[in-house]
């Protein structure tokens, strides 16, 4: 599958992971498509690599529909839709207080990280099918999902989130063979913990101490994981024809403990 001439979209464009694959992607050649809700990072970020900004609510069925219009509208075939966009929550499931699990941020959860990412896959494929194979085998584009390594072992007052992330680890093999059938291959990546703005700016001395302590579990290489290096999966992952239905985790070995 090669990029070049070709567009892509990827919800959650405008920061961290997405960013890195919005980067990652342009530098070989794609027209990519920043959707995002950040209307000043996502419009600097689509003009410095050439690409478009699609303000997108990846849990609105009309938003990922207009953002996918936008990528079809380049004029370049879409071969590639990563889905990045995502929102975390703790709680536990009863908290230490007797009370239950607010319904409203479980719900807020599922409709961002979990139905967002469905939007976005039924949709793109949907426009992906409209598009001519590259090669012998009726290749058409690529799908990739990205879940959590918390959507297989989560953590503590993550239940919202694990959910969230799970369900996108268990459209994998489905999805995969549903689009089986026009050319398009799914797969999920399951990331670690990397070293994005969520966990505070680099040279802020509790942020650095927060990570010191985040890194504990990893086994090798001994640290964070890099936005640049999750682009560098995707990149490979849509190059590769021969990967498909398969979740990737992206961890440098880490397991969670329960806290």
């Amino acid at each position: 599958m090669d990029l070049n001439g070709a567009a892509a979209i990827i919800s959650g464009g405008a920061s961290g992971l997405g960013e890195a694959s919005a980067r990652e992607l342009a530098r070989v050649g794609a027209t990519v498509v920043v959707a995002d809700l950040n209307v000043e990072r996502g419009k600097a970020l689509a003009d410095e690599i050439g690409g478009v900004f699609a303000h997108t609510d990846v849990s609105d069925e009309a938003s990922v529909q207009a953002a996918v219009e936008a990528a079809v509208a380049t004029g370049k075939p879409l071969r590639a839709v990563i889905s990045s966009a995502g929102i975390g929550w703790a709680q536990r499931t009863v908290g230490r207080d007797g009370s239950p699990h607010d319904l409203a941020s479980y719900r807020k959860v599922i409709d961002v990280n979990l139905i967002g990412t469905f939007n976005l896959m039924r949709i793109g494929a949907a426009a992906m099918a409209k598009t001519e194979p590259v090669d012998e085998d009726g290749a058409r584009g690529v799908v990739i999902n990205t879940a959590s390594v918390a959507g297989i072992e989560g953590q503590t007052g993550q239940v919202a989130y694990s959910a969230s992330k799970g369900g996108i680890i268990g459209m994998t093999l489905p999805a995969a063979r549903d689009l089986a059938a026009i050319g398009v291959r799914v797969l999920t990546i399951a990331p670690g913990i990397i070293d994005t703005p969520i966990y505070g700016k680099i040279g802020d001395k509790n942020a650095e101490e927060f990570k010191a302590k985040l890194i504990g579990p990893v086994a090798f290489p001994k640290r964070l994981g890099k936005a640049s290096e999750f682009g560098h999966l995707v990149r490979t992952l849509i190059e590769n024809d021969y990967m498909n239905g398969e979740v990737i985790r992206f961890d440098g070995g880490i397991r969670f403990q329960p806290k």
